[in-house]
């Protein structure tokens, strides 16, 4: 049986690497650049933080760790909305990482809010 914090420490890992491999194909130009950067940032935080989480020296911090996934998997959509508006022809795979980082949003959100409960 496979342990689920791997699960989700692998889950968003790939989530980085995907958007990384996405952020290659975007094309560079005034307008994507910082676009390009901040996605990568704040997709790639996503999975830093939650390891960061795993290891977490107390509650409070654990809390604090995945909250910070919660924030850096929102405004990962935020930047992927607006690669999608400046390079329309990547739209599409754009919407596949977009509902990715909502659904590990979700998640983050449940385990705070669960966590915040068993106080």
């Amino acid at each position: 049986m496979t342990n689920k914090k791997f699960d989700l420490e692998e889950r968003t890992a790939k989530y980085g690497e995907n958007i990384i491999e996405f952020a290659k194909k975007i094309p560079q130009n005034p307008i994507t650049l910082p676009l390009i950067s901040q996605v990568v940032r704040s997709a790639t935080s996503v999975g830093a933080n939650y390891s960061e989480a795993d290891c977490a020296e107390s509650k409070r911090d654990f809390i604090h760790k995945l909250s910070i996934c919660k924030k850096e998997s929102k405004e990962s959509k935020q930047w992927l909305r607006m690669i999608s508006k400046a390079v329309p022809h990547l739209k599409d795979e754009a919407k596949i990482l977009w509902k990715e980082a909502n659904e590990l949003n979700l998640i983050f959100s449940s385990i705070v809010i669960k966590s915040k409960g068993n106080k």
